[in-house]
């Protein structure tokens, strides 16, 4: 073989191995890293499962509630006195502490008169009885012995008659000291602010029976019952704000607990159970309830089922309803927004969504568009390409689920986005490869592309690399 000859299988060699390389390449960045991106599994979630719009979902500071009537006392009265006059009526609004009706005093008085002249007739039996004791004493010492007993029979009975009268005077001492405190206070209080209402007259009390005269219910129309457990009893106290919320529509209410009822309460309705584990005694958590005072009860009805939250200062101008995702699960696109969605051929693809509020607090935003509830989307990662299979079963995922590596995807941008672009399939240099427009390419388009794309310099380098093994070529054919 002539050397001409040696030299043109050389190089007609080195032509087969380059193409075959570039081939290669193409064919490794066509089918992503080596193998085909249809094969690689990622992982992805129902959007409703990760939809942060809370359909009244119970927290550690969130409480469910009903409205009901307020509360209602029932006001009795002493039967043992005699009522002087009542003095309130069906509809009246009192204060605590005002006066509802007063007691006859002057049969309190009389009642009184009665029982010190009772006490002072048992003194003087203890006094007469002490008297006769001595004189029996001394009578006694001066006869036999037989009659003697008699003597001692007398006087244990006097002695028995003289301790029952120091024990009624006790208890008429006590029944004196009550009537004269009937007598500075013959009349009954309200005990809460409220409106009077079922009055009865004394006769009505006699006919029915019974000692409660009238009733008393609180102020305002309604009032909010809550139920909690002894595992967040430290969230409800008196005084503490509260945010009412309607489980009808997006309304809310400002409050205040009022009281706390610290007696448990039966878990006779469904809505105020809170089991845990088995339904064993010892493995379910006692219930207790506590009131809340709204400012005000516009749009509430009576039973209507309502949620209590803690007022912590959040914000509760944002009425969050729709879908509402978690920003990290926005990816940018120029200034387009996008998540990663499983389509209906069940691959992975680009789903452009539009963005509405956002919540900086909670670091959720809005989906208008693009997405719905029974969708499912992946947690964004530099390695996922559209073609990927979507997966729900953790344990097949190529892709490392919620890496985020060297992409920060912190500010979806609510306005169509910024000229920033993330996790958009660029390559080592920043700049974008449209692997689907490569595709449609002829060799020539993309040797074009490629050189455009790794810049002049290179370029030139690898022209200058191209004469310098053309020449050496030429110089090999000359000789």
């Amino acid at each position: 073989m002539t050397t001409k000859k040696r030299i043109c299988t050389v190089i007609i060699v080195l032509v087969i191995v380059c193409a075959v390389c570039v081939g290669g390449f193409f064919v490794w960045k066509k089918t992503g890293k080596g193998g085909s991106k249809s094969s690689q599994k990622v992982y992805v979630q129902k959007v409703s499962s990760l939809n942060t719009v809370s359909d009244f979902k119970l927290s550690n500071c969130s409480f469910l509630g009903v409205v009901e009537a307020q509360e209602s006392v029932d006001v009795k009265y002493d039967s043992s006195k005699t009522v002087d006059e009542i003095l309130v009526k069906d509809g009246d609004s009192v204060k605590k502490g005002d006066k509802l009706l007063t007691y006859d005093v002057e049969a309190i008085n009389l009642q009184l008169e009665q029982a010190k002249l009772e006490v002072e007739r048992l003194q003087n039996e203890i006094t007469s009885n002490k008297s006769q004791i001595a004189e029996l004493e001394k009578e006694k010492k001066n006869v036999d012995q037989d009659a003697a007993v008699s003597y001692t029979t007398q006087i244990l009975s006097l002695q028995s008659d003289i301790a029952k009268n120091e024990y009624d005077i006790k208890a008429k001492n006590v029944e004196i000291k009550k009537l004269e405190v009937s007598t500075k206070n013959a009349y009954v209080t309200a005990s809460i602010d409220g409106t009077v209402k079922n009055v009865k007259t004394v006769d009505k009390l006699q006919e029915d029976g019974g000692d409660v005269i009238m009733q008393i219910t609180e102020e305002g129309d309604y009032r909010i019952k809550g139920r909690f457990n002894e595992q967040n009893s430290t969230d409800i106290m008196q005084g503490v704000s509260v945010i009412v919320k309607s489980r009808l529509d997006d309304s809310t209410w400002k409050g205040e607990i009022t009281s706390v009822d610290t007696s448990p309460q039966k878990n006779s309705d469904d809505m105020y159970m809170y089991s845990y584990g088995s339904s064993d005694e010892m493995s379910q958590s006692s219930n207790y309830a506590f009131y809340v005072k709204p400012e005000n009860f516009d749009g509430l009805m009576l039973g209507q089922h309502v949620l209590i939250e803690i007022d912590n200062g959040q914000d509760t101008s944002i009425n969050k309803t729709g879908i509402w995702l978690y920003s990290d699960f926005i990816c940018k696109d120029g200034k387009k927004n996008y998540v990663w969605a499983k389509n209906e051929d069940g691959k992975i693809e680009k789903r452009y969504v539009e963005i509405g509020q956002k919540d900086e607090e909670n670091g959720d935003c809005e989906i208008k568009s693009g997405l719905e509830k029974g969708d499912y989307i992946a947690y964004p990662d530099k390695s996922i390409e559209e073609g990927m299979t979507a997966t729900t079963n953790e344990a097949d995922v190529s892709v490392p689920p919620n890496d985020l590596g060297t992409n920060d995807n912190s500010d979806a941008d609510t306005e169509g986005g910024d000229e920033d672009i993330a996790f958009d399939g660029s390559n080592e240099d920043g700049m974008a490869i449209d692997e689907d427009m490569l595709a449609s390419m002829t060799d020539e388009e993309i040797e074009e592309y490629f050189n455009k794309l790794y810049g002049e310099e290179e370029n030139a380098e690898n022209a200058d690399g191209e004469n310098a093994d053309a020449a050496d070529a030429d110089a090999a054919f000359a000789e």
